[in-house]
């Protein structure tokens, strides 16, 4: 998910502020999300206890969507069948509003389901909906758009062909094996399932008895929530998060605010530790940041040159057994392969003359300063001052790459020249 931890005390705060339980509801919102976070966890386990509040409030959120600027989508994801991930679902379809279940949606189907007072979508197995690259397209597509008010979809309809705009806003919810696409975790409220352990013990979910119980929660809910839309409507609740994060999360902190007592309080803390724990499996899984970090590994074991050679950086990088470049393309990464991946951050290869007069296409290492700072923040480092008779990399065509504002240079490393430009 996107955004980062803000300064506390920033942004937009709600006027009455989240501390203010009596006019909230007299408590009676923070018994009742007490109560049904509760019941969730009796019949399901969760990750975490920040991920069982967080589903507490989600659930809370689909009762006024009609107010909210932003429709969070809940990702339940796992690696394998029989991580809970159904169950998961089977609970939300008792308790959201109006829920609609399916297992597989045509995006036809979903922009006339969804009106001005949407109904909460439940999507289970969408990994056979996601399941190739390119595949559905449309579909995420809208899923993506439903994700803020005012983004429909537009569509000819009608025998006079007549341009037709149709909502998409409405929360979802998708249960899958692996991990959804990217543009869709952005938006969510990410649940990472596990299969339960021995010790770990569930109430088995029969609809006959968890039904009623069930209905009975989300009926309080609409109960309590269809007076406070209003309020809910023009609150700003301070966030811990910004960008999108802040906008995924907002529903869910607005519903904490309103409940009182613990739950703001809660609320916020799930949202900076699930945050913050998807920014780092983002990063993790990301190709191109997984390049970065590689590259960083590769000049340190090189002992931090000036420039790497095109070929000797992808030949240290096949080298690495744990690393997917070896399977990247038809061959394993080449030199094209990786020119074209590190175009994105601005990074181009140049003519270097290198040790016994050898010149090759090849990568000053100040040329990456910039983009490890942004996308890998904790390889920042503190570089050694140049000597005097330094001299630094520049290409032979062109001009010079300029070192990153805030930088130093970078020193040729101890007992070498360094590499020459090529004339």
């Amino acid at each position: 998910m996107a955004g980062a931890a803000q300064q506390e005390g920033t942004g937009p705060v709600d006027a009455r502020g989240p501390a203010d339980p009596e006019e909230r509801g007299s408590g009676e919102g923070a018994e009742l999300l007490d109560e049904l976070r509760a019941a969730i966890g009796k019949y399901v386990v969760l990750p975490s206890d920040e991920a069982l509040t967080a589903v507490t409030l989600w659930v809370a959120a689909t009762h006024i969507q009609t107010v909210l600027q932003h429709a969070p989508r809940l990702a339940v994801v796992g690696p394998t069948k029989g991580c809970g991930k159904s169950r998961v679902l089977d609970v939300l379809h008792e308790t959201v509003h109006q829920p609609i279940m399916t297992v597989n949606m045509s995006t036809a189907v979903l922009f006339r389901v969804i009106g001005k007072n949407p109904r909460t979508i439940l999507v289970d197995e969408a990994d056979t909906i996601f399941s190739k690259a390119g595949e559905n397209e449309e579909l995420r597509g809208l899923l993506n758009a439903g994700h803020q008010r005012n983004r429909p979809a537009w569509r000819i309809s009608g025998p006079e062909h007549k341009p037709t705009p149709y909502p998409t806003f409405a929360m979802a919810a998708l249960a899958s094996i692996g991990d959804l696409p990217d543009t869709i975790t952005d938006r969510a409220v990410v649940l990472r399932m596990q299969k339960r352990k021995p010790g770990e013990k569930v109430t088995p979910f029969r609809s006959r008895y968890a039904t009623p119980e069930l209905n009975a929660l989300r009926d309080k809910l609409a109960a309590w929530l269809g007076p406070l839309r209003g309020t809910a409507g023009h609150m700003a609740p301070t966030m811990p998060v910004e960008d999108r994060a802040a906008d995924t999360w907002e529903p869910l902190v607005i519903i904490a605010d309103l409940a009182g007592g613990h739950w703001p309080a809660s609320a916020r803390a799930a949202c900076v530790a699930m945050t913050r724990y998807e920014a780092v499996q983002d990063e993790q899984t990301n190709l191109k940041t997984r390049l970065l970090r590689d590259i960083h590994r590769v000049f340190e074991a090189h002992g931090n040159p000036e420039a790497l050679s095109s070929l000797d950086l992808v030949t240290a990088l096949l080298q690495d057994p744990d690393a997917p470049w070896a399977e990247h393309g038809a061959n394993g990464l080449n030199a094209y392969h990786l020119g074209r991946m590190l175009r994105d951050f601005d990074i181009r290869p140049a003519n270097y003359r290198f040790d016994k007069g050898r010149q090759a296409k090849g990568y000053a290492r100040n040329r990456f300063l910039d983009s490890w700072a942004r996308h890998c923040p904790d390889l920042t480092e503190t570089a050694p001052a140049p000597t005097p008779d330094a001299t630094p990399t520049r290409p032979a065509q062109g001009k010079p790459p300029a070192a990153p504002a805030g930088s130093l240079p970078i020193s040729p490393p101890s007992g070498t020249a360094g590499p020459k430009r090529a004339r």
